[in-house]
């Protein structure tokens, strides 16, 4: 009865104890007509008695709104129709849902909503402790109606039993699904939502207009309720890809869950078509791409030096990052969300963008040159290399840098390239003239200052795409031929300059082998960067080359020029009366050699074999002019027979001398011997053969030089004299001559001989010229003109 108070019925009647059935077959909740209503129909109980003054607790108690279903024998009056249902009813009833106001009250009240949520609860509670008396004994008392039955009579059959339907699942509430989101139970969260979400759209129709009264208003705050929840949903998720990336924090589980939402949300959007669809799979996708972005800007700006250090700390962040994707995160998801490609493709997303902002900026030189080869060669090599790529799946991905923004890159460093490497070529330049005339060893390292100034660039630009090095190296050719130029005519001032002459000539010939030494490594660099760029750069190479060679050429004149003028004077004793007795002139001129070639080991091998060369040629230059001029007369066999035998033993000296100093010039080596053995030879088949070998060997020389030979050795007779200019006639005009004798390999183009004599026929002079002039054998032919003073002054030397 108290119980009864509180509920406000104590003025009901109740009935007794013994009046209550021991059995029902009705459900206890059921409606029954009260106590003042007469039912329509009377049943009886087994034991005989009806259950007339029978009442329910729902009309006891007015406790019909917590009915647990719907009753299709309900009145009409009873609350259900129309009549809003109360807190606990909503909460109790299978199928209906807490709206969204609880969500907004727990929003804005959270502390007190947790005290009332406990109260109404208790109060429920107590409640459904108040119908359990109400749904009469225990099933075991249904034996006693056994017992009442009178004796003989059969016992009733128990009626079957009806399985019972199903328990409903209980749908959570807003606030309920919301606390699953925060616990990180995302999961089970997303499955009420998408129930949730069903819910709405049932409730809609399939697009039909609601209702207009609460019930259209319900359905719009379960829309509001859903997305509500989908966006706090996104945030767990999101963050949730933050954190995992981060640091192992969140475990596989919550990783496990994340994957597993998005195919729940897949599925979903199938149903859901591609006007509802959601695209929580593409969200994820952005997602890690943001979260990328935020790992590789945190990684960037802490680096020492500058792009190059900030390039490298990107690397390390993503090795680091993909290790732990491929370890630890793309196991958990799904298999079929292809995980790992989907970090990939974000952090090389995020990297595009981050390289794309640093090239818009002006970089520095430096900078430049390392963005493109950590663009072009870090990357896949270091980055990409070490990533399973099959993961991948279309197995590629795109560039980080447009072909727009690469080219703007490269055109950028060339430019920068051509205007530095000018300005600091002639400011080493400018540098080194200015100790030229400095008496103090020189020590010049031009050559090595312009490689490096020059290689810098032509290393690092092939490393990074073929096209750029052809570039690179034809820019870097177009400059170091112009700084070549530059630097002949400041050589040619140089030497032209009457001052330089007055310094000590070991440092003079020390300069001089100094500049010749900067022609090898300066010609080797124009050769390789002819050979790595285009075929255009050729013109820049030949005038690279011409420029050294005229340095080249230039300073071994100058250096040959001094050693001869050391050396004339023992030139000047060769060829005469005291020369065929001693060798003293010829043994001074080649210990003078010898000394000398010790200072020029200091040049480097290409130049120094070529100026030996040349030494060797001009000193048989040298030693076969005095010959040819006519110093000596050979008037008999015997002085032929000596002559030639001292022009051999010179020979040999003089080409131990230049085996000795390296000398590569071994087409001088036979010339002496052919000239000792045109001298010795007395028939004319014989000379006309070493003439066509000296002509075939040596094709600069002329008839006059084979005429001077013939009047040396004494040969007057005309028609042999004929007969052997005739061979080395018709040898000079068969093979063209001079003309096509190198500047090398010229040696009597260098040796003028006295013009050809005129021979005068006697009868012309019979009357005019004594006979005791005539009988004189040396007047047989008179030359057509009076010699010159310079031929002249020999003889009267001699």
């Amino acid at each position: 009865m108290p119980i009864l108070k509180s509920l406000g019925v104590a003025d009901a009647k109740v009935p007794r104890a013994g009046t209550l059935p021991l059995r029902s077959s009705r459900n206890p909740f059921e409606e029954a007509p009260g106590l003042d209503e007469e039912p329509a129909e009377l049943g009886t109980l087994p034991n005989g008695t009806s259950y007339r003054r029978r009442a329910t607790l729902e009309k006891l108690a007015g406790l019909a709104p917590f009915r647990l279903g719907w009753s299709p024998g309900r009145r009409a009056g009873s609350p259900g129709d129309g009549q809003p249902r109360s807190f606990l009813g909503r909460v109790l009833t299978p199928g209906i849902r807490r709206s969204s106001a609880d969500f907004g009250l727990l929003t804005r009240f959270q502390g007190t909503r947790a005290q009332g949520d406990q109260e109404e609860a208790g109060e429920a509670a107590r409640r459904l402790a108040f119908l359990r008396l109400g749904r009469g004994p225990k099933p075991r008392r249904a034996s006693l109606a056994e017992r009442v039955v009178p004796a003989g009579e059969a016992a009733p059959e128990p009626p079957p039993k009806v399985p019972e339907p199903p328990k409903m699942k209980e749908p959570l509430s807003v606030l309920e699904i919301l606390s699953l989101i925060q616990q990180r139970e995302l999961a089970r969260a997303d499955e009420h939502i998408l129930e949730l979400e069903a819910e709405e759209l049932a409730s809609s129709g399939g697009g039909a207009p609601g209702p207009p009264g609460p019930e259209g208003a319900g359905a719009g705050r379960r829309a509001r309720d859903v997305a509500l929840l989908y966006e706090a949903l996104q945030r767990e998720l999101w963050a949730l890809v933050r954190e995992t990336l981060a640091g192992p924090g969140p475990g596989a589980g919550a990783v496990a869950q994340l994957g597993q939402v998005l195919v729940q949300e897949e599925a979903a959007d199938g149903r859901r078509g591609p006007g509802a669809a959601r695209r929580l799979r593409a969200r994820w996708a952005e997602a890690v791409a943001r979260a990328a972005r935020e790992r590789l800007e945190a990684a960037a700006p802490g680096a020492p030096g500058g792009l190059a250090g900030q390039l490298e700390a990107l690397r390390a962040r993503l090795l680091e990052d993909m290790a732990a994707v491929r370890g630890r995160l793309a196991p958990a998801y799904p298999a079929g969300l292809g995980a790992f490609g989907v970090y990939l493709r974000g952090y090389h997303g995020a990297l595009a963008e981050w390289l794309a902002a640093s090239a818009r900026r002006r970089l520095p030189l430096a900078d430049r040159y390392a963005l493109l080869h950590w663009h072009k060669r870090v990357y896949p090599r270091e980055v990409l290399g070490l990533v399973d790529m099959v993961a991948l799946e279309n197995g590629e991905l795109g560039p980080l840098l447009s072909p727009g923004t690469l080219r703007g890159l490269e055109d950028e460093c060339v430019t920068d390239v051509k205007v530095q490497t000018r300005a600091a070529l002639l400011r080493v330049l400018q540098e080194e003239e200015e100790q030229w005339g400095s008496p103090e060893e020189p020590a010049c390292s031009l050559a090595q200052d312009v490689c490096e100034l020059l290689e810098e660039h032509t290393e690092r630009a092939p490393l990074i795409s073929q096209e750029f090095g052809q570039r690179m190296a034809h820019c870097c050719l177009g400059g170091l031929a112009e700084f070549l130029q530059s630097f002949q005519q400041r050589v040619e001032r140089f030497h032209e300059n009457p001052g330089i002459r007055e310094l000590p000539p070991d440092s003079y010939i020390s300069r001089t082998i100094a500049l010749v030494n900067c022609g090898p490594p300066l010609r080797a660099l124009a050769e390789r960067l002819a050979r790595v760029g285009p075929p255009e750069s050729e013109p820049a190479r030949e005038a690279s080359a011409s420029a050294l060679d005229r340095v080249t050429r230039l300073c071994h004149r100058v250096l040959a020029d001094l050693l001869f003028q050391e050396l004339q004077p023992h030139f000047a004793k060769l060829m005469r009366r005291k020369w065929l007795s001693s060798s003293e002139a010829l043994d001074r001129i080649v210990g003078t050699l010898g000394a000398q070639a010790l200072a020029l080991r200091r040049m480097q091998d290409e130049p120094y074999q070529a100026l030996v060369a040349e030494l060797h040629r001009r000193a048989l230059v040298e030693y076969v002019r005095p010959l040819l001029r006519g110093r000596l007369r050979c008037r008999s066999a015997r002085t032929r027979s000596r002559v030639a035998g001292r022009l051999r033993e010179d020979a040999a000296q003089l080409q131990r001398l230049f085996r000795r100093l390296e000398s590569q010039a071994s087409w001088l080596d036979a010339l002496v011997p052919h000239l000792a053995e045109v001298l010795q030879l007395e028939d004319t088949p014989s000379i006309q053969v070493e003439v066509g070998v000296l002509v075939r060997d040596y094709p600069d020389i002329r008839r006059k030089h084979v005429a001077a030979l013939l009047d040396i050795r004494g040969l007057h007779n005309t028609a042999a004299r004929q007969e052997i200019l005739a061979v080395a006639r018709d040898l000079e005009l068969s093979e063209g001559g001079a003309l096509s004798t190198p500047r090398d390999r010229a040696f009597f183009s260098d040796i003028p001989v006295p013009r050809p004599p005129f021979c005068l026929s006697l009868p012309l002079f019979l009357g005019s010229l004594p006979l005791s002039r005539l009988a004189r054998p040396n007047l047989a032919c008179l030359p057509l003109r009076p010699r010159p003073p310079s031929a002249a002054r020999p003889r009267a030397q001699r």
